[in-house]
């Protein structure tokens, strides 16, 4: 990691393929909020929850000003079929080699069963017009993390 991520400061550009063969970018965003969480994996229980809750308020996150990108090691073809299978609309990034997820510290030790290795920490940045990370919040626990998302965006219009 080259930069300390911290609220406050400005969000490290990116670039990744996305489902669809698309691509995105963090300028694709200039001039409305982004919301971008990492998630383990496609197709498991908590980050199907987590994408369908996230999909599902679309349209409520669009009317405060900001977007949804979600983003995993998944390749493009897993994202298309998980957005198929669960039907989705939000944009899933593909971030196979773990540059993104690792600047923004998301790429962490964990530890199950005594057994140590590198995975996604579930988290979720909210980044300003600007590009700046007005929020972020780590260790994710999906119950009512949509909800509590969804608040500090409508929070910052007001």
């Amino acid at each position: 990691m080259t930069q300390e991520i911290v609220e406050g400061k400005k969000a490290p550009a990116f670039t990744m393929p996305t489902d669809g063969s698309g691509s995105v970018s963090l300028k694709d965003f200039s001039g409305k909020k982004l919301v971008m969480f990492f998630y383990p994996k496609d197709n498991t229980p908590g980050c199907t929850t987590e994408s369908v809750e996230f999909s599902e308020n679309l349209s409520k996150f669009r009317r405060a000003g900001a977007d949804v990108l979600g983003v995993s090691r998944d390749s493009v073809a897993s994202h298309d079929k998980f957005k198929l299978k669960q039907g989705l609309k939000i944009t899933l990034a593909s971030d196979a080699d773990t540059n993104v997820i690792d600047t923004y510290g998301s790429w962490v030790e964990k530890n199950n069963y005594g057994r140590k290795y590198m995975g996604i920490e579930r988290s979720t940045f909210l980044i300003d017009e600007s590009g700046k990370i007005i929020k972020i919040w780590r260790k994710v626990r999906v119950k009512d993390h949509v909800a509590d998302v969804l608040a500090a965006v409508k929070e910052l219009r007001e």
